[in-house]
C-alpha cells in the first residue's frame, strides 16, 4: 500500500469517528430535505405554482419510484394522486 492509500484510508476513518454520533441526525436532515423536495415536486403535479418548476420537471420520473415511500411516511396510506397508483 503506498503512501498516498494510507493517507487516504486514514483520513476516511478519522471522518468515519466524526460522523459516528451524529448519523442519525444526518440522516434525518437528508430526509427532511427530500420531503421537502417531493412537496415541492407533488404540489407541481397537483396544480400549485412551483417556484422551480423549470429545474424539477425532469426529475418527476425519478421521483415516482420514491413516491410510495413519501406518501407512507407522511401518514397517507394511499396515493393522494389519482393519476399516480403505486400502491
Amino acid at each position: 500500500m503506498s503512501l498516498v492509500e494510507k493517507l487516504k484510508a486514514a483520513v476516511d476513518l478519522y471522518d468515519q469517528i466524526l460522523k459516528q454520533p451524529h448519523r442519525a441526525e444526518i440522516a434525518r436532515e437528508l430526509r427532511d430535505d427530500e420531503d421537502l423536495f417531493m412537496l415541492l415536486c407533488v404540489s407541481e403535479m397537483l396544480g400549485i405554482p412551483n417556484p422551480a418548476y423549470y429545474y424539477t420537471l425532469e426529475l418527476y420520473p425519478l421521483l415516482l419510484d420514491k413516491f410510495h415511500d413519501w406518501h407512507v411516511r407522511m401518514g397517507m396510506d394511499k396515493s393522494p394522486l389519482e393519476g399516480i397508483r403505486c400502491c
